[in-house]
């Protein structure tokens, strides 16, 4: 889609009720409830993130989404893909100050390029004790990415009709910190699995988008 075109419809999304759990639960992983029962505890200390689902033009002025992959390192979340962002930090004013410096941080976008349109659903993340906090954000340059080398192994541009073709929308038998193998929904990115607590998320970015046209 054409960025001008997607900028028209996105100016109608602060109007626009979000889908909540009822989309994320969609990409839900199937043992998700039961690590949650089992982390009740622990959920009353979790830690706090932001994380941006940024939209852009290409040279071409063509609609994409910036996804990251993480590099390999001993954790929950090694060599996986997800959106740009990072814990809150003391020196972050807010949750989505926090979602806007580690973009910047970890994909060189100027915090001063992005506007942020919507706040959207929190997710938890049981491996690593995490609320993460996403929101739906716009830049109306055509990003010069910059990855941080020390926890980016590479910048995942994924075009609009890509991200909304339900054809992306798969089953994929994963390795997890729990389970040796399980079935999980998962999309396919420019062959890339994306699934877990990332997919839930781009689950209810999809879902708003589609109310809009």
């Amino acid at each position: 889609m054409n960025f001008d075109d997607f900028l028209k419809y996105t100016s109608k999304v602060k109007n626009i009720p979000l889908p909540a759990e009822a989309s994320q639960f969609k990409m839900s992983p199937p043992f998700r409830l039961k690590l949650q029962e089992m982390q009740k505890d622990k959920m009353k200390h979790a830690k706090t993130a932001g994380v941006m689902a940024l939209f852009y033009p290409d040279l071409q002025h063509q609609t994409k989404l910036v996804l990251i992959l993480r590099k390999t390192y001993k954790g929950v979340h090694s060599a996986q893909i997800g959106f740009p962002g990072g814990k809150l930090e003391l020196l972050d004013e807010s949750i989505e100050h926090a979602a806007l410096r580690e973009t910047y941080e970890e994909v060189g976008v100027p915090i001063e390029d992005i506007k942020v349109l919507k706040k959207l659903t929190q997710v938890y993340i049981p491996p690593s004790n995490f609320y993460v906090h996403p929101f739906l954000g716009i830049t109306h340059k055509t990003p010069k990415f910059i990855k941080q080398d020390e926890e980016v192994e590479d910048i995942v541009e994924v075009t609009l009709s890509d991200f909304l073709n339900d054809a992306n929308v798969i089953t994929e038998s994963v390795s997890t910190s729990y389970n040796k193998k399980v079935e999980v929904p998962a999309f396919n990115l420019n062959n890339h699995i994306v699934w877990g607590a990332t997919a839930m998320m781009l689950s209810e970015v999809k879902d708003l988008l589609k109310q809009l046209w």
